[in-house]
Parts: structure tokens; sequence; C-alpha cells
């Protein structure tokens, strides 16, 4: 969603955008909104594992293909390395644009060194773009000679035009993951809090920990307290937010926290953990931050914000707040970005070009 909507923008404003993708069922080359989308890889694209080894193999050689068109090239990070090192092999001014940065959490669900290649590649980069001050800060303890632009997620503008309402519900609104998103301690809190509130929680999104959370719901005894609705994208995810009273983002690690984003956009108030990246977008006065993974102040936490009384005003504060999130300015920002790395990047090739000239 994010490199559709700057791209689309930078079209406008005159860029000419080439996004090399996977391949998926029916993929198709195409121009959407001025950005023209090719698929890469071998075959249909219907296995997730050989989708990924497909594109990444072919990847190099088509960047080398149309590099010559090509005053800049972006390598927007990528699970489950995050970097393939693309400065090392463009041979284009390159810039990464980091939404995705958890090579380590996904090197102990498989058992291989992905974050050795995370490593690898962020050290080879000059220039990167990260979507949080806590990416930023995580970029340059890797590499500390980066020069790191931050620049985050925009807003669907539809989530201004929902109606904010006090509702009875608590809604939980993402991957049903337990090691990211933390959604065994949700509903450990849950149990805890469910009987002093009146709603019910929501659960809306689907994803590999389903069956686990829904037996976890069965073993702590709060399955008429808890209603898993499924995936919601579009108008039915915005309906969801705007009609909850209040939206909890139990996450142990987050990149930016969209979903935490969303809700302030859409009226409705968030609690979350105080950890990196989501304490950027939860401000006092507009939601609130509880000790990292405390079940226990989490469960306090949600009775005290569902009894609170002037929760209107809070949500009025928390779409003033996301109002800076807008796909227009971060589009412009980006610009900005690509043009200084442009600049930078091309003169610093012109000054390794003429030393090279001088030494023969």
């Amino acid at each position: 969603m994010r490199t559709h909507e700057i791209n689309r923008r930078l079209a406008v404003r005159g860029f000419h955008v080439t996004v090399l993708t996977t391949r998926y069922p029916g993929w198709k080359e195409r121009c959407e909104d001025g950005v023209h989308y090719v698929p890469i890889g071998i075959g249909t694209g219907g296995n997730r594992l050989t989708r990924l080894v497909a594109y990444v193999a072919r990847l190099p050689f088509e960047v080398r293909k149309r590099r010559s068109a090509a005053r800049l090239v972006v390598e927007d990070f990528f699970a489950p390395f995050s970097t393939m090192g693309a400065p090392l092999w463009t041979g284009r001014p390159t810039i990464g644009v980091v939404q995705w940065l958890h090579a380590k959490d996904k090197a102990r669900q498989y058992k291989l060194p992905l974050d050795w290649i995370e490593r690898w590649g962020v050290r080879h980069h000059r220039r990167l773009i990260a979507v949080s001050e806590g990416i930023g800060d995580r970029l340059t303890k890797i590499n500390p000679d980066l020069h790191v632009d931050v620049i985050g997620n925009g807003v669907d503008p539809r989530a201004w035009n929902a109606e904010p309402k006090l509702g009875k519900d608590v809604l939980f609104l993402g991957r049903l993951e337990y090691v990211a998103k933390g959604l065994d301690l949700l509903l450990r809190a849950w149990a805890q809090a469910c009987s002093r509130v009146e709603g019910d929680l929501l659960i809306v999104g689907t994803g590999p920990d389903e069956e686990r959370a829904r037996a976890a719901i069965q073993e702590l005894g709060i399955s008429g307290r808890v209603k898993l609705l499924g995936w919601a994208s579009g108008d039915r995810k915005l309906q969801a937010i705007s009609e909850a009273r209040l939206l909890v983002m139990p996450s142990r690690h987050e990149t930016f926290g969209l979903v935490a984003l969303e809700a302030l956009a859409a009226g409705t108030p968030v609690i979350a953990f105080d950890i990196p990246c989501v304490r950027e977008i939860v401000p006092e006065g507009a939601g609130w931050l509880v000790a990292p993974f405390d079940v226990e102040a989490l469960g306090q936490e949600i009775v005290r914000r569902y009894q609170q009384a002037d929760l209107e005003q809070v949500a009025a504060r928390g779409q003033a707040f996301a109002r800076a999130y807008n796909w227009d300015a971060l589009a412009d920002m980006q610009a900005d970005a690509y043009t200084a790395a442009v600049t930078k990047l091309e003169g610093r090739a012109a000054m390794r070009h003429e030393a090279g000239r001088a030494l023969k």
C-alpha cells in the first residue's frame, strides 16, 4: 500500500516509476495510476516459497537490464532477510526504504542466519528511508555511517470520513500471530478485564496462530466474550475501527504501527505497549501506553479507559494528531529524499571516477 500510494503521487509529479514485484496467481504486467508494475520470477507464482526464490534469483538480472534508463534504484526491504545489499550490484545510485526489519525473528523461526544477511545488507547502504524513528535508530546502530530520512506511513483518507462512535466493544485488528502481534498477551489480559467491561473483544484478522488463539480462548473460559470476525479491509475495516470503543495493539515489536494510527484517525482511542516505533504514534492525551508485555497492567488499563468519561475529547485529539500523516505530504518528503540521494550518490560516483582517472 505504501509503495503504491507514494509512487502514484510521484508519477503525478513527473517521476517515471517502475516497480519490480514477485509473481502471483493471475499476474500480469500493468500500468496503474501512472506506475509501471512488472512481476518477475518463474511460472505462475502460485507457491509462496518458489515465488520468493525466483524473485530473488532474477532480481539482479532484471535490474541490470533496466539500469540504463534509471537514475535511482529503490530497494524496498522485504521478508525474510530485509535487504539483498542492492548497492553492490545495481550499478546505479541506490537508496533503501525500510518498512520491514524483522530478520532476527525470522532467523529464530526458520533456524537460518537471516539476521546476518540483514546486517550485511544494511552495512552496504549509504542512504535509507525509515518509516519511524525507532527503525532509524536500529539502522544507525548497525551502520553508523548511514544517512537516514524518517518518512512515516500515511492514513487511508477514508478514515476521516468515518463518524466516530462511542461503541461498546474493544477491538484487535491485525495478523493473528502470537510472537510479533502479542495476541497471547491480549487474550490473557482480556480474561482479567472482561468481567468489568460491558462489551466484547472483537478480533479482526487472520494468520498462522488462529487455531492456537481459538484454543486459548476456550482454555481461558472467555469464548462468550470474544468474537473472531476474520479478515477485513477497506470500508469494512474502517467501520470496525470507528465503531469500537477502544483499539488495543499488544504488539511485542513494530516498525511503524499503522493500525494504531488508523484508529486515531477514525476517532478511536488506542491502548498499546510502550515500545519503540509505537510510542511515536500514540501521543499522550490521544491514547495510552502500558509497560511492555505486562499482562496485568494491560488488563487494568483496558478497564480504566473503557470507563473513562471524556473519550470523545480523547478521540478528537487523536484525529488532530493523525492528520499530519497524509500521503501527499509524505510523497513530497520522499521526492525530496530521492532527489537528494541522486545528487549525493551521483556526485560520489563522479568523484570516484575522477580519482580513478587521476591514478591512471
